[in-house]
């Protein structure tokens, strides 16, 4: 099974996280089929770029989001780079 999920980047204490389409039981930051945005909370306020059409596309084919991914969706529904 499919899901959009976050990955996490960056160094210790300094996450910035990917929004990857990945195989539900591979590892959180494992290797993904696409990139479909990213979130860095660190930054005042927190930056969100999500590419809408291409999750949209994915839940088409059947990937389910996670719970983190869904409320980043419900709070930005911009698909072009938002400073939150």
């Amino acid at each position: 099974m499919l899901m959009i999920r976050l990955a996490r980047f960056g160094a210790r204490k300094q996450p910035y996280y990917r929004v990857v389409v990945i195989e539900k039981r591979l590892a959180r930051n494992g290797r993904s089929l696409e990139i479909v945005g990213t979130y860095n909370p660190r930054t005042n306020p927190a930056t969100v770029d999500l590419k809408r059409e291409r999750i949209e596309h994915w839940v088409g084919q059947g990937a389910q989001l996670s719970e983190r991914v869904g409320k980043l969706l419900a709070k930005y529904p911009v698909s072009a780079p938002v400073a939150a």
